[in-house]
């Protein structure tokens, strides 16, 4: 992360804001996280330009070697988006705010929507790698919370409702949209660890019994914060391993790009088609 002088996170927000707004003066309507080996969507992105996170001040930069580290601005299905191209995670060191400094940006550049993608392992028996999962509910088990600390008046209230944080309508539109197009894919319920590691398998039957149908180590932090500022969140996880009983067996990170990759152009379909209703 660039160096600067010390200043309060809702000043660093605004300087971020400010020098991107410089580079790029245009609003936009939907953010875009595009999780581990999902990033081909932008290939679908009509470009108008391209910001690399080192540039931005205070933005976290990309330590996972599957995320490129630029925010991506254009037209998606008549939409100004920004996208973007790798995220951050808990694991590489960063605090939840810092996770979770991205989504705080992009809502005060405009958007009224955000879109986030994962890869994540398949609790659920029936799911089946390169398959898609929608999330419509989440387990949340970091050991921090990104709304911890003095609560930002200016983006939400103190104790905001989680009662609904996925967008139950667009959930019902996903799943429409994945049948007219003869997609494999389930709804279901994403738990979050902080890893690195992967689970154990006596963690897997734990997650199983809590009621968790995928598993991952992202998404939550940047929904809670979504819903602080009352965003409208749609989530989608790639299954790029299986976490089933009889099912499990050492993963490859080569193996869940692969699984990723499988997944990803039905994952770009729904997202696209349902940016187009928005």
């Amino acid at each position: 992360m660039r160096q600067e002088p010390t200043i309060c996170y809702s000043e660093q927000i605004s300087h971020a804001v400010n020098d991107i707004v410089e580079k790029f003066p245009k609003r936009v309507d939907v953010g875009i996280i595009l999780g581990t080996g999902l990033g081909q969507l932008i290939q679908h992105i009509t470009i108008e330009k391209e910001i690399p996170y080192e540039e931005i001040p205070y933005f976290p930069v990309s330590t996972v070697e599957s995320h490129k580290g630029k925010l991506i601005f254009g037209k998606l299905e008549g939409k100004s988006v920004v996208a973007m191209q790798g995220r951050f995670h808990y694991y590489e060191g960063y605090s939840m705010k810092e996770v979770t400094f991205p989504v705080r940006v992009m809502y005060k550049l405009g958007i009224q929507h955000l879109f986030v993608s994962n890869a994540a392992g398949g609790l659920n028996p029936d799911y089946q790698i390169g398959g898609l999962m929608v999330i419509n509910d989440h387990i949340d088990l970091f050991p921090e919370n990104p709304l911890r600390g003095s609560n930002l008046d200016d983006f939400g209230v103190r104790f905001p409702d989680m009662s609904e944080p996925y967008a139950l309508g667009l959930v019902e539109k996903a799943m429409q949209i994945a049948k007219n197009n003869s997609l494999e894919i389930h709804q279901g319920v994403y738990a979050a660890v902080q890893g690195p590691n992967l689970e154990t398998k006596a963690e897997y039957k734990y997650l199983r019994t809590i009621g968790a149908d995928a598993i991952g180590m992202s998404t939550i932090p940047e929904v809670i914060v979504a819903r602080h500022m009352d965003l409208p969140v749609f989530a989608i996880s790639a299954i790029t391993d299986l976490c089933s009983p009889g099912n499990i067996k050492k993963v490859k990170i080569e193996e869940v790009l692969a699984a990723a990759a499988k997944a990803e152009p039905g994952m770009g379909i729904i997202i696209k088609e349902l940016i187009k209703t928005l």
